[in-house]
């Protein structure tokens, strides 16, 4: 059996454990940061071995990618906060035995002004049958 590589994985998002969506977040906030930078940052003081494990695996999944300027290592986001979500609404959808229905219960849920922006997006879109003609 081989590892998964991102390109294999397709639309399916990467599951994020506790941690791993908390240097996430760091990421995506500061862009840019060590091992150590994102053991400083965060509250509960994680080891340094815990914290270079996570970037491993946040790697691995497509998440991360490592910048080397001489020994420094830093870690940068290869995926976008916007990106990574809607490739998890994907998955959810992905997932859902009525797709219609899971669409409708999350468009229904949506405030006013969200849902004035979908519109105006999907005015705005060209359907398949306008790219055909």
């Amino acid at each position: 059996m081989t590892a998964e590589t991102p390109q294999d994985a397709g639309s399916r998002a990467p599951q994020l454990g506790a941690l791993e969506a908390q240097v996430m977040e760091l990421l995506w906030q500061q862009g840019p940061c060590s091992v150590r930078d994102v053991m400083d940052t965060l509250e509960q003081r994680p080891a340094y071995t815990t914290i270079a494990t996570v970037m491993q695996n946040l790697q691995r999944k497509g998440l991360v990618r490592s910048q080397h300027q001489g020994r420094a290592v830093s870690y940068v986001p290869e995926v976008s906060r916007e990106a990574h979500t809607a490739q998890m609404m994907r998955h959810a959808l992905e997932s859902s035995s009525d797709r219609a229905a899971s669409i409708l219960h999350f468009v229904k849920d949506m405030p006013d002004d969200e849902l004035s922006m979908l519109r105006h997006y999907l005015d705005q879109s060209p359907t398949e049958e306008q790219e055909a003609s």
